[in-house]
């Protein structure tokens, strides 16, 4: 019987977030690139919350069905 091994890093939730050059994370100002690993898709974002809602519309779409 073999087992349901997930990894707890998977693949399809990798993102690369490159940050600006005069992004100051530590005054709230975000601006970068992320591009998803496993899609290619990317965008610039100029706040976390940018970046945080490109993530998860990527995710929602390739999160495996339950």
């Amino acid at each position: 019987m073999a087992a349901n091994h997930q990894p707890s890093l998977p693949a399809q939730r990798a993102f690369i977030v490159q940050l600006h050059a005069d992004a100051n994370v530590e005054h709230g100002y975000w601006q970068g690139r992320v591009e998803h690993i496993v899609s290619f898709q990317t965008t610039h974002f100029h706040s976390l919350e940018e970046l945080l809602t490109f993530m998860a519309a990527v995710l929602h779409g390739h999160e495996p069905s339950e």
